[in-house]
Formats: C-alpha cells, sequence, structure tokens
C-alpha cells in the first residue's frame, strides 16, 4: 500500500513545472517515478521541470515516437530516462528497453502496470484534470511505495 505524501492544486503549465523542479530535488540513481494523467494533463511539463532542476542535457520532451530518451547530466550525475509507456504493449517490451533502471533516475509516462518488480520503491504521481472542463486545474497526488518512502 502506498502513502500519499503530497497533494498539490495545480493552475498552469509553470506550477507544474516547477513542481517538477521541487521533486527533482529528491531524486537520486534508481528511482523510479510514474506518471499518470489523461492526455494534457502535464505530465510532460513536469518531466521537463524535474529535467530543468537536474542539469538534464538537451530538451526533455515527449518521448511517444522513440519510446524512451536518455538525457546525460551537466554534473555527471546518474542520466535522466524519460519513458512513454503509452504505445508498449507488455513490460517484457519495457524491459527490451534495457534501461539501467538501478544508476538512472526513471520517469514512465503511461507506466502502471509496467513496472511491477522493477524497484522495491518507487513514486506514483497522478495528476488529474477538471473533468467538468471549467477549469484548467490539475490535482495532483504524489504516494510513494516501498521502504524509501515509508
Amino acid at each position: 500500500m502506498g502513502r500519499v505524501l503530497a497533494k498539490h492544486s495545480i493552475t498552469t503549465p509553470e506550477e507544474m513545472h516547477d513542481l517538477g523542479a521541487a521533486l527533482a530535488k529528491d531524486f537520486r540513481a534508481g528511482d523510479l517515478i510514474l506518471l499518470t494523467g489523461p492526455l494534457g494533463a502535464g505530465k510532460t511539463t513536469l518531466t521537463r521541470g524535474i529535467g530543468e532542476a537536474l542539469g538534464a542535457i538537451g530538451n526533455v520532451s515527449s518521448p511517444t515516437f522513440v519510446i524512451a530518451r536518455t538525457h546525460k547530466r551537466e554534473d555527471g550525475g546518474p542520466n535522466l530516462v524519460h519513458v512513454d509507456a503509452y504505445r508498449l504493449g507488455s513490460p517484457a517490451e519495457l524491459d527490451d528497453l534495457d534501461i539501467d533502471f538501478e544508476n538512472s533516475i526513471v520517469i514512465v509516462e503511461w507506466g502502471k502496470g509496467f513496472t511491477e518488480g522493477i524497484a522495491d520503491s518507487w513514486l506514483d504521481i497522478e495528476i488529474e484534470r477538471d473533468h467538468t472542463g471549467a477549469s484548467e486545474t490539475r490535482e495532483v497526488t504524489v504516494t510513494g511505495f516501498g521502504a524509501r518512502y515509508a
């Protein structure tokens, strides 16, 4: 069972970016972060904030067509690996990408159901949009799983 670590109401893309930058301060090699939310919820904007805060080299953008993009870091720290699992059909296909989970910070968009057994601890960041369409507010819930977040 996971432990809710934080809840945020986000009203602008800049706030989503800033949330990513704030979260990045605690990330280290071996961290697995799953991003869940509908199309256009802000998953890539959050990841861009994480990447910029970590000093990722290159444009952090949606890896939809390449499935996974690895960014080295300016400080030589652990690589940031950004995965879009939307087009993957099974956990085996994620495994086939040969990602160095142990020595990287790995963010997986659409990763629920694809990452079981990969890490003992992980973060699940769920982004929900206003279903009524009345606002652009996103509700972001950060839930930690495993010993690291106990």
